[in-house]
Formats: structure tokens, C-alpha cells, sequence
């Protein structure tokens, strides 16, 4: 996951406390200002955004989240979409997915991953460049996650930098999402990033989200997503996550 050192991840989130506390308000009126992170609204988007937790956590969810995902749009309606480091299994067993997880609290239930699907150049090598993923998740009293809380377009193809994106992600030392709206750039032919501050470890796998809803990024990639808190990478999502995406939203 993002490889933020823990001591300078919680200082961190201390000054994101103190600085987000004037700028709540102005939290749900929209993106705001371009490079601010805040703390995130409870909004239908937000929601759709929610943290990663070891299926042994599911009864105890406070403190536990070790990664983001967010819900996608499939024909079953159970599939969310994070970075392969999250999911590749190392030191994580079974998981659960928590939309619009905050403060020890599930409002929309605890989701289990039923099935993974990691792009073949992570599973082979943990190809930086194949640094996403996706995984169905069980149904809950007859339902999809995705017709609870809806889901976003995963769209690939999509020229980096054509709009500002929102990041929304869960900072492993807090207990509510952090969102950041900022217009990507190149970094290579295969890797995009964002400057946005505070996106500290646990971030990994958050979605950048345009204007028309659409996931054009997860936070991933290059270093497992950045080795600073304010500079986020992505996978530029194109042919193999396209392939991947349709390999897995196939599957009931």
C-alpha cells in the first residue's frame, strides 16, 4: 500500500483535523479548490467509496482498514475496483469491502470478497504498471453492493489530464474518508499522477473520479501509489485493465 512511514502519517492527519475543521461546510457544496484535501461528505458519491478490512475484523471494523475501493458499475452488481497490492494477498487472507465506512460504523454493510482479479503482470512480477484490480463480492439479503449504493463508470482510455479528478480515500490513521480534487498529469507513458496532500498510507486503491463519474485512475502504480503523502500515482487504465475489467464484471 502506499508506503507512508505511520509517525509522519499521524502527524498528518492531526494538521488534515485541525485544517479541515473551518472548510467541513464547504465540503459538500462540490470540489472546492483544486489541490485541498478535506475531510468527505457523506454524499451518494462518497458512499460508494469504502475501506478494506481482514475478514476477522468485520465484527471489530474501528482501527482495521488497511486499504480503498470503490464500487463499479457490472451487469451483476457486485464488483469494486482497487489496486492489485491490495488484493494480492500478502500478509491479508479473506477481506470485507465497507461502503461509506466511517468512525467503527458500516451504514451500508460489511461486503464479503468472494472472488480476485489481478491483472497477469502484477501476478506475475508485480509489475508496477498492472497495479489494479478488482473483486466481486458476495451478495447480501438477496442484493449487490451496487444496488444499495450505486457505483461509478470504469472507464479506460480516457487522455489523462482532459478534467481534475476527485480522489477519495481512507488515511490508515483516521477513521473517515479525505477527498481531493486536482487535474492529473503524465509521469510516464504508463503512469499518471496527482498532487494532492494528506494522502497517506491507506489511500491505496482509492479512486480518481471526473466530473461525468467516471474512474479514470486508482491509487496505485508507480511505488505502490507514491512515497510522499502529497504526490499520487496511477496505472494510465487502458488495454489490460480494460480486459481485466470485462473478465471480471462477467463473473455472477
Amino acid at each position: 500500500m502506499k508506503r507512508i512511514a505511520r509517525p509522519y502519517a499521524l502527524l498528518c492527519a492531526l494538521v488534515l483535523l485541525a485544517a479541515t475543521s473551518a472548510s467541513e461546510a464547504a465540503a459538500g457544496d462540490g470540489p472546492g479548490p483544486l489541490g485541498v484535501t478535506v475531510v468527505a461528505a457523506a454524499t451518494a458519491q462518497a458512499d460508494q467509496v469504502g475501506a478494506l478490512f481482514d475478514a476477522d475484523r468485520a465484527d471489530r471494523l474501528a482501527g482495521g482498514h488497511f486499504c480503498t475501493a470503490s464500487v463499479v458499475h457490472s451487469p451483476h452488481h457486485n464488483l469494486v475496483v482497487t489496486a492489485a497490492h491490495c488484493l494480492d494477498g500478502a500478509g491479508h487472507g479473506d477481506l470485507v469491502f465497507v461502503p461509506g465506512y466511517r468512525d467503527g460504523q458500516a451504514p451500508y454493510g460489511v461486503w464479503r470478497v468472494k472472488r480476485r482479479f489481478l491483472p497477469e503482470g502484477w501476478a506475475k512480477e508485480e509489475d508496477e504498471d498492472s497495479d489494479v484490480a478488482f473483486a466481486v463480492l458476495a451478495e447480501e439479503g438477496g442484493k449487490g453492493v451496487e444496488d444499495v449504493v450505486g457505483g461509478f463508470t470504469f472507464a479506460t482510455g480516457v487522455a489523462t489530464g482532459a478534467t481534475a479528478v476527485t480522489l477519495t480515500g481512507y488515511p490508515d490513521a483516521r477513521e473517515v474518508p479525505v477527498r481531493c480534487t486536482n487535474r492529473p498529469i503524465l509521469h510516464s507513458r504508463t503512469q499518471q499522477r496527482v498532487d494532492c496532500p494528506d494522502f497517506t498510507g491507506g489511500t491505496s486503491g482509492s479512486p480518481w473520479v471526473n466530473g461525468d463519474g467516471q474512474v479514470v485512475g486508482v491509487l496505485g502504480g508507480h511505488e505502490e501509489g507514491g512515497v510522499t503523502p502529497d504526490v499520487s500515482y496511477s496505472v494510465v487504465l487502458g488495454a489490460e485493465a480494460r480486459e481485466l475489467y470485462r473478465d471480471a464484471a462477467a463473473d455472477p
